[in-house]
């Protein structure tokens, strides 16, 4: 994967919103309404019919809809159709030398003609697509449901089965697991906050206790492709009430925990693969701040653990890949110096800890 790297020094103190930061928050209606779509973990199957050639070749800078009939067929046998929209989006993904399916952006263009299904209320769902073996998009797929016991502040997901028929040459894919993404703005409603925009901000000016909760989290994963300060898979959010911004993650393909065959760390990173942890956040010297987030993921532990051993999707040597790398995480959290070592890695003046992966652009 290509990065931009670019070098910043952290900021001292954490700051409020400015007034000149208000430009960039993106209003929100604080009416929220329950999100049907995402109120079950059960899996269904999703049809897409259309001029699949003519999508799957469209991934330019600017990309276009295409119209696609869209059949699903949910658990309990209830089916129906609607006629939507459909273009290519994402960064590395959308790549033909990487993937074959690029991910996509569903759009359904009257709210009114999916009232009464579970797309009731939906504008514009992302479908994260299977890039190479669908096994990576469920291990994808857990990662989310991790972050929900970590933080509320997170995004929905629900897993279903897709399969893609040409109406052109009449032929039919295999149906494999792919992710419904809750829309960035629906999240928003449901927090009741305001997606903040601006790039460039320092990582200090989110609420402590959510940044390094989420930091400890990504380093948990295995993740490194993020940053606060380029809004890489993090978007922030700013609600009424707290003088500070809420990163929330996304997009988790390059986890170590997910182990993708083609995720690689960026290069100004010195890793050896994405399996090797690496702390991202900014540099605190008094480990004691720690604490309390060590407390809550120690809290967490069986939750975390079970949702890889009580899943009976997942492959029985993944599942003890997964328990072992979730032990070397809980060992290190709970070792004075192996967790001085990994969490102080930022403040290290001549290591990478400082390195902002920028992330690709559209």
């Amino acid at each position: 994967m290509k990065f931009v790297i670019a070098f910043f020094l952290v900021l001292s103190l954490q700051t409020a919103l400015s007034a000149q930061d208000s430009e960039v928050l993106t209003l929100i209606d604080t009416t929220y309404i329950p999100d049907a779509l995402f109120q079950s973990d059960e899996i269904f199957v999703i049809f897409l019919k259309g001029n699949l050639k003519k999508l799957f070749n469209d991934r330019r800078e600017e990309t276009s809809y295409h119209p696609i009939l869209m059949s699903y067929i949910l658990a309990n046998g209830t089916t129906d159709s609607l006629n939507i929209r459909v273009k290519t989006r994402g960064h590395f993904r959308r790549k033909r030398e990487n993937c074959k399916i690029p991910p996509l952006l569903l759009h359904f263009d009257s709210l009114q003609s999916a009232s009464d299904t579970p797309f009731s209320g939906q504008d514009k769902i992302k479908l994260v697509t299977p890039c190479v073996d669908h096994k990576y998009i469920l291990r994808e797929y857990l990662i989310y449901k991790v972050y929900q016991l970590i933080s509320p502040n997170s995004f929905h997901v629900r897993l279903v089965k897709l399969c893609f028929e040409d109406s052109v040459k009449g032929e039919k894919t295999e149906e494999k697991y792919a992710i419904l993404l809750e829309n960035h703005n629906l999240l928003a409603d449901r927090l009741q906050a305001k997606l903040f925009k601006r790039l460039n901000t320092s990582p200090q000016r989110t609420l402590r206790q959510e940044f390094l909760n989420m930091s400890v989290f990504q380093y948990l994963i295995g993740n490194t492709d993020w940053s606060v300060q380029y809004l890489h898979n993090i978007k922030l959010m700013s609600q009424k009430d707290n003088f500070g911004l809420i990163p929330i993650p996304y997009d988790f393909d390059h986890a170590g925990l997910v182990n993708a065959p083609y995720a690689k760390p960026a290069e100004a990173l010195r890793m050896v693969s994405v399996r090797q942890r690496r702390y991202r956040g900014y540099c605190i010297e008094d480990m004691r701040e720690f604490q309390p987030t060590f407390d809550l993921f120690n809290k967490l532990k069986t939750a975390i653990y079970a949702i890889y051993t009580d899943n009976s999707l997942l492959e029985e040597k993944y599942i003890k890949q997964s328990v072992k790398y979730l032990d070397e995480f809980y060992q290190t959290i709970n070792n004075q110096k192996k967790a001085a070592k990994a969490f102080q890695y930022p403040c290290k003046p001549h290591g990478t800890g400082n390195v902002v992966i920028k992330g690709l652009k559209d």
